[in-house]
């Protein structure tokens, strides 16, 4: 498409947005419509191309899916052939990944391509694959996957690190088990509330200290369910409305799963008030000082508002810390803020220090990936001047029409 967005930055944002529903649940909840031969309706759907992607590959599958509304969709999924997953639209997309649990638990044998996504560092699905492994999947890797296994006993399963899709596929599958003990599991929203559509279709499910035990059924029924309200776009618009000293009222926000997100940033000196439980009022504030962000798994600050928080620490007094240890391209986005103007210096590809404040100033550069290009987005609403940012298809990966959204808040940003 090589469509851009031009922004003109320096205009603070002021006014309300409404959140979408949240990206990281949407393609677990959409895989979890291949376990039942029932239909399952899904509402507050976000539009975003990922979302789309998931729903195309599931109706290459052999789904039937209807738009009963603007975000709602009735997908069913009686007659599935697992040997029509469209191989170039999964090798695009890393949520496809989540393909593989469901897929595996109803037919035993299935075959797929490696999962594309973000270029963010080293994503392999090792953990997938060993968590399978451990409850006696057989795996086959070629020039691509071979996933089959007979049977399955009671099981306990330990996974190799904190993974959100690497827990999300071992529920996935377990779902039309006897009974799966996961382990170092990821809690975070996404997979809390996949727990949530999995009991609704007939499991049960106990939560532990970053375990879950899962009891599944032969046969699982369809479920009716709102997807809730994205948390990281959530944080997004609050640290765009904190990096241009805006005045925004944030409604349909989750705050649930923000909150050493939001202690952090009142400890840095951002000036909110939370309103009650789903809206959030950022005021503008001049005294900013963040000494350091860590990203770190459930209930750790997210490894996706890592970027954003950069591009404020730019505008902050001070330096400040950045550590992601999860992904070693995540800082990759920082030598795009040195060529703005920013005052940053790596230690090592997970350590970087941002001396601050700088002025930004406007430059031409790719979305190398979808929190990068969130980043860029505020990293453009701040700087002076034009910023283009190209590649943009990254962000809509992720955020639903964000430059009209943006636009509505006043600022200065159009897709060409």
């Amino acid at each position: 498409m090589n469509e851009q967005f031009i922004i003109k930055g320096g205009a603070p944002l002021e006014g309300e947005v409404k959140i979408r529903g949240a990206k990281n649940s949407t393609f677990p909840i959409l895989a979890a419509t291949l376990l039942t031969k029932d239909p399952c309706v899904i509402n507050n759907l976000p539009l975003i191309s990922d979302a789309l992607k998931m729903i195309d590959i599931l109706r290459s599958l052999g789904a039937k899916v209807e738009w009963l509304g603007k975000r709602k969709v009735k997908i069913t999924c009686d007659k599935i052939d697992p040997y029509k997953i469209p191989f170039d639209l999964v090798a695009k997309f890393r949520g496809s990944v989540l393909l593989i649990g469901p897929l595996l638990a109803r037919f035993k044998k299935i075959k797929m391509p490696f999962p594309g996504g973000c270029l963010i560092g080293a994503r392999s699905i090792d953990t997938h694959t060993d968590a399978f492994s451990q409850l006696g999947v057989k795996v086959k890797k070629n020039n691509m996957f071979d996933f089959s296994f007979e049977n399955l006993k009671e099981k306990e399963v330990t996974l190799k690190e904190f993974s959100v899709t690497g827990t999300e596929n071992v529920l996935l599958f377990s779902a039309l088990q006897k009974k799966v003990v996961v382990g170092i599991a990821d809690q975070d929203y996404a997979n809390q509330e996949l727990a949530q559509v999995l009991e609704k279709m007939g499991s049960r499910i106990r939560f532990g200290f970053h375990s879950f035990e899962i009891k599944g059924k032969k046969k699982l029924k369809g479920f009716k369910h709102t997807i809730s309200s994205d948390p990281i776009e959530t944080g997004t618009f609050i640290v765009a409305t904190l990096a241009t000293k805006g005045k925004v009222t944030i409604k349909q926000a989750n705050l649930a799963f923000l909150q050493l997100f939001l202690k952090r940033i009142k400890d840095f000196g951002a000036d909110f008030k939370i309103v009650n439980k789903k809206t959030i009022k950022v005021l503008p504030s001049n005294r900013l000082r963040i000494d350091k962000v860590q990203s770190l798994p459930y209930p750790g600050i997210s490894t996706d508002l890592q970027p954003e928080l950069g591009v404020l620490a730019t505008q902050n007094k001070g330096p400040t810390l950045i550590h992601d240890p999860l992904y070693e391209g995540r800082l990759k986005y920082l030598e795009q803020l040195n060529k703005m103007g920013a005052d940053i210096v790596f230690c090592d590809p997970h350590r970087a220090i941002i001396n601050g404040p700088t002025p930004l100033r406007g430059i031409e550069m790719p979305s190398m990936d979808l929190r990068a290009g969130a980043a860029f987005l505020i990293a453009g609403l701040v700087a002076k001047g034009e910023t283009i940012i190209h590649n943009i298809e990254q962000i809509d990966r992720g955020y639903e029409k964000i430059e009209e959204r943006l636009s509505s808040l006043g600022a200065n940003i159009k897709r060409k």
